[in-house]
C-alpha cells in the first residue's frame, strides 16, 4: 500500500488560492508526490489495515516565526513510512504475529493482541536491505527525537511497545498538540477493582468496538470501531537537541531500546546536537541488552513451528528522512567520523519511495530532478560502534 494511501483530510474545503494550486499540483504534474499532509485547519486520519480505526492527528498551529520554521506543524512522509514499518515489523512479522498464532493453536482468541485483523491479509511489507522483522517494538521502550505529529510513537503504543516518550523542541504549541494526539489516539485500561469490569474490558478490546452509546435526539447507537487499550507507559516531553540540563534528560540517559527520528535531518547545523541527543538517549549495549536478548530469545522458542523469526537485534537508531530539501544536506549526518563520535555507525541505509521501491543508498547522485526526489526517502540504521579487532600482523 503506497504511502499516501493510508492519509486523508479532515476539515473545510481548501478555499484560500495557494490551497487550490497546491491541490493542482497532481494535475499539472503527474508524477508530483505531497510529501507534507495537513494544517492548522485541516486535521489527518491516518488508516492502518492492522488496526480497527484510524487514527485522528491533529496540527499544531505556531504563534511565532521560530517555532513554525521548524516544520513540526505538518505530518511528513518520513513519519509515514516509519509507522508502516513499525506495524509490519510488529504486526505482521513480530510479537502481534507471534501472540495471534500461538492463541490459534491453543484454540484460543488472542486477549492481548494489538491487532484486529488477520495478520496473513494485512499489508505486506518487503525490504531487500532490511529484516522487517527487526522493526518489532514489542516489549521495548522507545523515544521519537522531533517528533510533529508522533505518529510512529503512537502505533508503536497500539501495538504493544512497554514504553513510549515523546519528544520535540518545547514549544507550548508544539507539545500541547503532542499530548491532544496521544489523549485523542491512545486508550489506557482503566483501573478497576472488580473483575467482572476487567473482563468486560477485555471483551471490549477483542472486538476493537466502541461500548453502545446513544447519540442525541436519534437514538443512535454508536458502533464505530475503536483501537485496543495500550499498556505502554506514554509521556510527552520537551527536548531541545544536544541539552541534557532537564529532568527528562537526566532521568533516561541510555534509557530507550530503538530512538526514532524522522525528516530530522534537513538543518546540518543541528546534526552534532541530534547525533548527541541520540547517543544520550540510546542503551549502551552491555550485559542487560545480552540478558534481553536471551529473555526474548526464550519467548521465541515457545512459538509454534511456524514461527521463524530470530531475536531482532538491540539497540538501534532508526532515521528517516525525505530528500525535498536535498541529499546533501542529509548526506551530512551520516559522515562516520561524526557518527563515531557520538559512538554510532550505520548498520544498513538505502533509499525507499512512496510506492515501496527501493534502491542503494548513495551520497551523491548528481543533479535530481526536485519533482521525482520528492518521491524518495532515505531510510537508516544506527547501531552501537563496534570495536574493530586489529589484524595481526
Amino acid at each position: 500500500m503506497a504511502l499516501m494511501a493510508r492519509v486523508s483530510l479532515t476539515g473545510p474545503p481548501a478555499q484560500e488560492p495557494e490551497d487550490f494550486l497546491f491541490s493542482a499540483l497532481s494535475v499539472i504534474f503527474p508524477d508530483d508526490a505531497a510529501n507534507q499532509h495537513g494544517d492548522a485547519d485541516h486535521d489527518v486520519l491516518y488508516t492502518s489495515p492492522h488496526l480497527p480505526a484510524p487514527l485522528h492527528l491533529s496540527l499544531a498551529d505556531p504563534a511565532h516565526d521560530d517555532d513554525r520554521l521548524l516544520f513540526a506543524h505538518y505530518l511528513w512522509n518520513a513519519s509515514l513510512l516509519l509507522a508502516k514499518l513499525i506495524e509490519a515489523g510488529t504486526a505482521v512479522d513480530g510479537g502481534a504475529r507471534r501472540r495471534v498464532r500461538r492463541s490459534r493453536t491453543r484454540g484460543e482468541q488472542a486477549t492481548n493482541s494489538s491487532v484486529d485483523v488477520d495478520p496473513d491479509d494485512a499489508d505486506v511489507v518487503t525490504s531487500r536491505y532490511a529484516r522487517v522483522a527487526d522493526f518489532d517494538v514489542t516489549g521495548l521502550a522507545t523515544l521519537e527525537l522531533g517528533a510533529g505529529t508522533a505518529l510512529p510513537s503512537l502505533v508503536a503504543a497500539l501495538l504493544g511497545a512497554r514504553r513510549v516518550a515523546i519528544t520535540d523542541y518545547p514549544s507550548p504549541a508544539t507539545l500541547d498538540n503532542l499530548r491532544a494526539n496521544v489523549a485523542r489516539n491512545v486508550r489506557q485500561r482503566p483501573a478497576k477493582e472488580e473483575d467482572e469490569e476487567d473482563e468486560e474490558d477485555e471483551e471490549d478490546e477483542e472486538r476493537g468496538k466502541q461500548e453502545p452509546e446513544l447519540n442525541g435526539a436519534n437514538d443512535r447507537v454508536d458502533c464505530r470501531p475503536r483501537n485496543p487499550f495500550s499498556t505502554a507507559a506514554v509521556t510527552v516531553d520537551g527536548h531541545e537537541w544536544g541539552s541534557f540540563d532537564t529532568p527528562f534528560a537526566a532521568a533516561n540517559r541510555h534509557a530507550f531500546d530503538r530512538v526514532a527520528v524522522c525528516d530530522c535531518l534537513w538543518m546540518p547545523w543541528q546534526h552534532d546536537n541530534l547525533r548527541r541527543s541520540i547517543d544520550w538517549f540510546l542503551k549502551e549495549e552491555g550485559e542487560e541488552e545480552e540478558e534481553e536478548k536471551k529473555t526474548r530469545a526464550a519467548d521465541t522458542t515457545e512459538e509454534t513451528t511456524e514461527t521463524t523469526e530470530s531475536v531482532p537485534a538491540a539497540p538501534r537508531c532508526w532515521a528517516v528522512a525525505g530528500f525535498h530539501t536535498g541529499r546533501d544536506k542529509l548526506a551530512a549526518f551520516f559522515d562516520e567520523a561524526a557518527l563515531a563520535a557520538a559512538n554510532l555507525e550505520v548498520e544498513a541505509i538505502w533509499d525507499r519511495d512512496c510506492d515501496d521501491q527501493e534502491r542503494p543508498w548513495a551520497a551523491d547522485r548528481g543533479v535530481e530532478d526536485v519533482t521525482e526526489r520528492k518521491r524518495w526517502l532515505v531510510l537508516a540504521v544506527l547501531r552501537r560502534r563496534r570495536r574493530r579487532r586489529r589484524s595481526r600482523g
